[in-house]
This record gives C-alpha cells, structure tokens and sequence, in this order.
C-alpha cells in the first residue's frame, strides 16, 4: 500500500482499493485522491471491466427500444433510444480516455456535455414538432419496453454507484445512466397515463421531460470539465 493512501484515512476513491503495488507511481496515487482530495479518474480494473458490460447493454437496448419506439408510436420510447444510443458512444469515449492527462479527460467530458445539450435539443425540437401530428401511442408496448429498459439502467446504475463522484469523465457516465433510470421511470408512468385516458400527451410530457434531463447534465459536466480543463492550465 502507498504511503499517500496509508496516511490518508478519509480517502474512499476505489482506486486506493487496488494500490497493492508498492511501485505505483506518485501520479497515480494522486489521480486517486489519496492525498487529501480524493478524485476517482477511472484508473481501475473493475471500473473499465464495468464500462465495458455496461456499453453493451446500452447497445442493446438501443436497437430494442428503437424498433419498439416506432412499432408503438411513442416520442418517449424513441428518445429513450437515442439515450442509449448517446450512453454507448459516450461510454466508449470514457473508457478510451481513462489514464490520460486531466487535459485530454476534461476535454472528452466537454465533448460529451455538448452531445447532450445537442441531443436535449433535439427531443426537445422534434417532441414539439410532433405536438401537430398528435396520434395515441400503444400503451402495452411502452410499458413492456419501459420496463425492461428500466431493469437494464437500473443495473447500470448499480454498478456504476461506487463510481458516481469521480472527475468529470467519470462523473458523466453516472450521470447518463442515473438520468436513463429516471426516463424509464417516467416512461412506465406515461404508458399507464395513455392506457387510461387514450391520450397523446402524456408521451409527449415526459419527452420534454426527458429533454430537460438532457440540458441539465450537460449543464452540470460542461461546468465541471471546463474547471477541470482550466485545472490542467495552472
């Protein structure tokens, strides 16, 4: 164990779990937080062999959701879909990043702040322009999916929790699949409220919804990256 990590008691990061290796460098003992402001940067073997099942079910549940979304005709399905969709690419790009200088993670975690704002724009434009085209989506198949799409994130979510405070990069991915389980959430409530009022609107309520999840998380890492990436300037 390092001395950092040994000294340190209040240090939780769980990459100290793994600094068994006396040879460490002191780098990376710092990127883990050991020595006084404990700072998960993805530095760990579990934490990549987790990023990795969790790109793969968000990959799956993308095509799943997305044939779903359009044979029921819901706005809420579909951008569900493209949320998996953004999580694997964004996920990918987390991993690919994991070891690197603060300025190489900060500027991945800017990038994948601003796919979220463009993505929050998007359900956000096309969910009003849907608004003129009002049709009644099928409740039983946005239920069914919602479901199962909502046991995958919660998943996600699970093992993603240890994770959830680490830098920029890290705290991205935590955020992703925290907003996924909130969507699919909102979506089962949506799916029950169209089945007993035959109504279009609740659908398009929580796509807006889901649209807002999207803004304020971009809004949360592009704040956090940008001081990170002012960091790695000093």
């Amino acid at each position: 164990m390092s001395k950092s990590c040994t000294a340190s008691k209040d240090c939780t990061s769980p990459c100290c779990d793994t600094q068994s290796d006396k040879n460490q460098s002191e780098s990376q003992t710092t990127s883990c937080g050991c020595s006084g402001n404990p700072v998960f940067d993805g530095v760990d073997a579990r934490y990549k062999t987790i990023l990795w099942a969790v790109i793969a079910l968000n990959g799956v549940m993308f095509l799943v959701e997305l044939l779903a979304g359009k044979l029921a005709g819901s706005q809420a399905l579909q951008a569900d879909a493209l949320d998996f969709l953004g999580d694997s690419v964004t996920y990918g790009m987390s991993l690919a990043v994991i070891g690197m200088s603060l300025k190489v993670r900060s500027t991945a975690a800017m990038i994948k702040g601003l796919s979220l704002l463009a993505m929050g724009l998007w359900i956000f434009g096309s969910t009003l322009y849907q608004i003129a085209f009002l049709s009644v989506p099928k409740a039983e198949i946005m239920g069914s999916i919602g479901f199962l799409a909502l046991a995958a994130n919660v998943a996600s979510v699970l093992l993603l929790a240890r994770y959830k405070d680490g830098d920029a990069n890290v705290r991205s991915v935590w955020l992703c699949s925290r907003n996924d389980a909130i969507g699919n959430v909102a979506v089962m409530g949506a799916s029950l409220t169209v089945y007993f009022t035959s109504s279009a609107w609740p659908d398009i309520v929580v796509a807006l919804v889901m649209a807002g999840l999207f803004l304020r998380s971009a809004q949360l890492i592009l704040i956090q990256s940008r001081q990170e990436y002012q960091l790695s300037h000093a």
